[in-house]
């Protein structure tokens, strides 16, 4: 295995996001935050921002099918920002250890109107030679064609690439195409695993 280029995702991986965060202090009834989070506002509908749809357009849409929760709706989009927990520094701390040898990249399933919110306020955005956002490509992973933007953008081969993902479906996408992969499940330690490949 000659490993060349390290990929990593950013939520779940690098950053820490959770809408909880945010409505934890919106509503008395902790049921009814998760009805809202499971049902209305879920990982599902945000996964169209992250697929490049415009933050306002399903906003709207939602407070259509849903008036009674318009309040909460709108500030899902307002209060964005505050559903950022920080960085996840044990795996923040491998960036600067990779990059001595390796070439580094992102690959993120994000909003294109949101990510530039956190790439100002996180310097370590900064140390990744390159970025594949999915709000930016109106793609989102697992779909391969946004991995195949990555290594055509960046000139990669993916058998010389490791990605990183806490997204099993996502793994198994990459996996299809050649990458080398760590799933960063729960559990799961990267600076071990990366220690066990001896990529550090």
């Amino acid at each position: 295995m000659k490993i060349k280029n390290i990929i990593y995702d950013f939520g779940g991986v690098l950053m820490d996001w959770n809408p909880r965060y945010f409505f934890n202090n919106i509503f008395q009834d902790k049921q009814e935050m998760e009805y809202f989070l499971n049902k209305i506002c879920s990982l599902e509908w945000n996964s169209q921002v992250d697929a490049g749809r415009p933050f306002s357009t399903i906003v709207e849409e939602l407070i259509a099918l849903y008036p009674k929760y318009e309040k909460e709706i709108k500030l899902y989009q307002s209060h964005w920002i505050d559903m950022v927990g920080g960085s996840i520094d044990e795996n923040v701390k491998t960036i600067p250890l990779l990059k001595k040898k390796y070439r580094l990249f992102g690959l993120t399933n994000w909003s294109a109107e949101t990510f530039p919110l956190v790439y100002e306020q996180y310097s370590f955005f900064k140390e990744l030679e390159g970025i594949v956002v999915s709000g930016e490509e109106k793609i989102i992973k697992p779909d391969v064609r946004i991995y195949q933007i990555l290594l055509s953008n960046y000139d990669l081969t993916a058998e010389e690439c490791l990605f990183i993902d806490d997204n099993f479906t996502n793994i198994e996408a990459a996996k299809k195409l050649g990458f080398h992969c760590i799933h960063l499940a729960e559990d799961v330690i990267l600076m071990q695993e990366l220690a066990k490949l001896k990529l550090i």
